[in-house]
């Protein structure tokens, strides 16, 4: 009876796939085809710039970002980390174009030398609406595609197996750091280190903590290089997948669908059809 409970776990022992590959997402927005959320993050992320004004891409953030999160029930963490990543570049975009706005005529407010207009304050909400639809089109992507399946279908499709892993380290990278970053932070205060406190000594401590950081992460490339290279990872010819990410023939319509609607959106555009 042993040595069968060892035959049948053998078959999936020896085919070596992780666990995270080919465990089903939780909604079925998880389980599309990464291919097909990352072609409507970009068609997101590019129409927005695309249709101009601020109704166009307040509906496209409406259907094709907060809909799609409320399905996968990534509603609450796509609004908090959206908004975490383009607070910076929305709020200096916005202080820019409201008072600096060149040949604005319509004075709203005066503060000193600089004048808020009101030709500044439009175009400031129509750039504030695009970075919101960016930021959200990217983190939906994120929140929802495991780097790992977006790797293998990319390898499935002929994709180079340098670009694949040039875009699983790209998505990677910051969560990587801001997990090493708390540990070095944890570890930091356990010798002593004051992080909290005055402003002046939490700068203070953020130069003990930055250096580690990039020093841990360039160690880190340098582990992972040598770790592909012991693996074959250079070597000429496809690779053999033990495991794709599950695709449809209607999933390849919608993308392709997505493609020509943004191509003819460009066209509009660029026809003067769209302002």
């Amino acid at each position: 009876m042993a040595g069968g409970n060892r035959l049948s776990d053998a078959p999936r022992t020896a085919r070596g796939i992780p666990p995270s590959l080919g465990r089903p997402g939780p909604t079925a927005y998880h389980r599309l085809n990464p291919l097909t959320k990352a072609t409507l993050a970009t068609v997101t992320a590019i129409g927005a710039v695309i249709l101009g004004g601020v109704i166009g891409p307040v509906g496209l953030v409406a259907v094709a970002v907060l809909l799609p999160a409320a399905i996968a029930r990534v509603l609450p963490q796509l609004v908090r980390t959206g908004l975490l990543l383009s607070a910076p570049i929305a709020i200096s975009a916005f202080v820019v174009n409201l008072f600096f706005y060149p040949g604005a005529e319509t004075v709203l407010l005066r503060i000193g030398p600089i004048t808020a207009t009101a030709e500044g304050l439009a175009f400031a909400i129509e750039i504030l609406v695009r970075i919101l639809a960016i930021s959200g089109a990217v983190t939906l992507f994120y929140l929802t595609t495991r780097p790992s399946d977006l790797v293998v279908d990319l390898e499935r499709r002929g994709v180079s197996p340098r670009v694949g892993f040039v875009a699983n380290a790209s998505v990677q990278t910051v969560p990587a750091m801001v997990d090493r970053a708390q540990q070095i932070t944890a570890a930091q205060r356990a010798r002593g280190l004051d992080t909290e406190g005055s402003v002046w000594r939490r700068i203070r401590g953020i130069v003990p903590i930055v250096g580690p950081v990039i020093l841990g992460s360039i160690a880190e490339v340098e582990e992972r290089t040598m770790a592909l290279e012991a693996r074959g990872f250079t070597r000429p010819g496809r690779r053999t997948l033990l495991w794709m990410p599950p695709d449809s023939r209607k999933q390849a319509i919608a993308r392709w669908a997505l493609l020509a609607g943004l191509v003819l959106a460009i066209a509009a555009r660029f026809v003067g059809f769209l302002g």
